[in-house]
């Protein structure tokens, strides 16, 4: 078996090739066109959004349209663009293998990072797995200082994180200053992460780190809201310990996180480029004063929790269940061994319209020709009488 990440590195696949192996991969995302395309799955723009957009599941006339045609658009880049490029680095490191539009289709299993407590719920054939937070942990005892940090905050605590993407020494000046100066202005404490050992005009409320241990800190019962850019793991374990999230998505499929979060009433989300002083002190204070987004990510967190089993557990049944079925041919859906346009039954539509077509126009054409032979009034009245 040769277990792959899944996200542009098709041309992996001819490491499944060479070693005649089983292949496995893991999506650091959920659904997505690109798993879709592969596994056969359906791929449907009317509520499933494209990964890179800024759609939850639930959207508007204009919305599904731009969705459908990003979709579209991008499914076309893929096979005339990238997947010819992969395909070339596929024959030049390994010479002789079959083309990638054919090992493409070859994936035994796939691995989501998803759930349906952090996104949206999509129908899926028997090889695609949601494994949706197989990264969480047990919550460890915190550092001494930070265990009494957090301890002792008698209003709560607010954990800021924009985990690598973002540096703060690469931020603006001014959304920095505005970031500080609203939480100059909070009775909660502010853990921050940050690059550096000091930040000019620091609160007496906020406390720097250059690296903090993410998830035991959200389990601590002080913490009251996560800001957060917005990437799934972030997410996700937001979620797990029921924390409420302010989101400030950066690139990626973080935008598209945070308006799911949003349209499921966990979170709230606040463009980076909108970023100032009155809209990040009022998307802090809707979500601390408003018990309903707590609410709602406590009743999304008993709904992660509610498994039966954990999720690392079911991926690892389900790569041995591979393995003890050579492959798992039979959970492999039929949708793979047809053409693109046979899967969307273009071809069905096709002879059905032109068979309509046919059938009307031979009614038609027969109607006429009846018309022309049957003789009229007009002719039976000026027809000549004989004569006896």
């Amino acid at each position: 078996m040769v277990i792959l990440e899944e996200f542009l590195n098709d041309a992996f696949k001819g490491f499944c090739n060479f070693y005649t192996a089983h292949c496995v991969s893991v999506s650091v995302v959920g659904p997505s066109r690109f798993t879709n395309l592969q596994m056969g799955n359906p791929l449907n723009p009317s509520y499933m959004p494209e990964i890179l957009s800024r759609y939850s599941s639930e959207m508007s006339f204009f919305q599904r349209l731009v969705n459908t045609f990003s979709i579209f658009f991008g499914v076309i880049n893929f096979y005339w663009s990238i997947l010819p490029k992969h395909n070339e680095i596929l024959q030049k490191n390994f010479p002789g293998s079959p083309p990638i539009t054919e090992l493409f289709y070859r994936t035994s299993l796939m691995l989501l990072n998803s759930h349906v407590s952090v996104s949206s719920p999509v129908p899926l054939v028997p090889n695609m797995i949601e494994i949706g937070g197989f990264h969480l942990n047990t919550p460890k005892e915190l550092p001494r200082d930070l265990q009494n940090y957090l301890d002792e905050a008698e209003n709560g605590v607010i954990y800021f994180s924009m985990g690598g993407n973002l540096r703060g020494n690469d931020m603006e000046e001014s959304k920095r200053k505005a970031i500080i100066k609203v939480f100059s202005q909070l009775k909660q404490r502010v853990l921050l992460k940050w690059d550096n050992d000091t930040l000019p005009r620091q609160p007496d409320n906020v406390k720097l780190g250059k690296w903090l241990p993410q998830q035991d800190i959200l389990a601590h019962p002080k913490i009251k809201l996560f800001v957060t850019h917005g990437g799934l793991l972030s997410v996700i374990e937001a979620i797990y310990h029921g924390v409420p999230v302010v989101g400030i998505p950066v690139f990626g499929d973080q935008e598209m996180n945070m308006a799911v979060a949003e349209a499921d009433g966990y979170g709230k989300l606040l463009r980076f480029s909108d970023l100032t002083e009155e809209a990040f002190r009022a998307a802090l204070t809707e979500v601390l004063n408003n018990d309903r987004y707590r609410e709602n990510a406590i009743r999304r967190s008993r709904i992660m929790h509610d498994q039966p089993m954990k999720p690392l557990d079911k991926a690892m049944y389900w790569i041995e269940y591979v393995l003890r079925h050579n492959g798992a041919p039979h959970l492999r859906t039929s949708a793979l061994n047809l053409r693109w346009f046979q899967v969307l039954c273009l071809d069905v539509v096709l002879f059905a319209a032109i068979t309509m077509f046919a059938t009307i126009f031979a009614i038609y054409k027969a109607i006429v020709i009846t018309c022309r032979r049957r003789p009229t009034k007009s002719k039976l009245k000026n027809k000549p009488k004989k004569n006896n």
